[in-house]
């Protein structure tokens, strides 16, 4: 198949909103070359392999979508047109400015490997890409990685987050629901804590993709992944719920946790951009769940909740 790469060059102002732009409109995979973001990793040391020339620092990132050559496309194309015009009236300070080109699927998914170095989230975590060597430490939780054209790397402050609250929440013999699971990285995480993990993705490719991961992290036994909406992949109900997808999609599923999750279980939604997070909170409510913590980066919020406890 074919893939219409669709590249825009934005303000680093206007990352998270063309980032946005792209999943709203259903983009089956977003790349984000951030200048500034990358030579953040190198400073922090967060990156302990990586072979760079001089990083520019430009103000400018490049945000790329990918969308498959279907009857959708075309569509696409044109809302996209039309949301980019309006962030221009928007924003006139930005630089917004796009360009398309037809890519085949191996290409795309050698796009990945541009960019994605070992790096080191949480306490534990060591994300390896599947082409890189590294030498771990004794108490490092390793997880190679092959993204290919599904969305996790672990370097997403979106995914990183998630990680985090797993390493925090996750313990061993607890059931763990991964909704939308994109690569499969949050999955192999909460099976490598000891989790019994249940994954899914409506993305045929996606799914793909996962099972490839979850084999070479050798974690099969623990977790299950399949392709299909919510009924059809997870039975039973989950200590932890974990969503690292958007914010509508996240108020969408929201009537439905009660029928997946625990009543002393924990749900953790991710992929949230900051000026949305107040109207996921008020959702969370309305379907009585109460924030019991959040985690940000980088304009990026994830939030934890819990169903409310009734009170004599």
């Amino acid at each position: 198949m074919n893939w219409m790469e669709i590249a825009v060059t934005v303000s680093a102002e206007g990352e998270e909103a063309v980032t946005d732009l792209f999943y709203r409109l259903g983009s089956q995979g977003v790349v984000v070359e951030s200048p500034e973001l990358i030579k953040t990793y190198i400073d922090s040391g967060i990156w302990d392999y990586h072979v760079f020339d001089q990083i520019d620092i430009t103000g400018k990132s490049v945000i790329k979508g990918y969308f498959p050559e279907d009857e959708r496309l075309n569509g696409r194309l044109v809302s996209l047109r039309e949301e980019l015009l309006l962030l221009k009236e928007l924003f006139p300070e930005w630089v917004i400015e796009s360009e398309t080109i037809m890519v085949k699927e191996e290409d795309w998914a050698n796009e990945w490997k541009r960019y994605f170095k070992p790096v080191r989230i949480g306490r534990r975590f060591l994300i390896k890409p599947s082409w890189e060597e590294i030498q771990p430490e004794k108490d490092d939780l390793v997880i190679e990685i092959d993204p290919g054209m599904a969305f996790g790397t672990g370097t997403h402050p979106t995914t990183s987050l998630c990680l985090e609250a797993i390493e925090d929440h996750v313990t061993a013999g607890q059931v763990v629901f991964d909704i939308g699971t994109g690569s499969g990285i949050l999955a192999v995480a909460a099976a490598k804590m000891g989790a019994v993990v249940q994954a899914g993705d409506i993305d045929i490719m996606a799914v793909r993709i996962a099972q490839e991961n979850i084999a070479l992290n050798r974690v099969s036994d623990s977790v299950s992944v399949k392709a299909g909406n919510l009924g059809e992949v997870f039975t039973g109900l989950a200590d932890v719920v974990i969503a690292n997808i958007i914010a509508d999609v996240i108020i969408d599923l929201l009537p439905q946790l009660f029928g997946m999750m625990k009543e002393d279980g924990l749900f953790i939604a991710s992929g949230l951009i900051d000026t949305r997070v107040e109207e996921v909170l008020e959702k969370l409510n309305e379907f009585g769940l109460q924030c019991v913590g959040k985690l940000e980066d980088s304009g990026w919020v994830l939030v934890k909740a819990q169903f409310e406890k009734e009170t004599d």
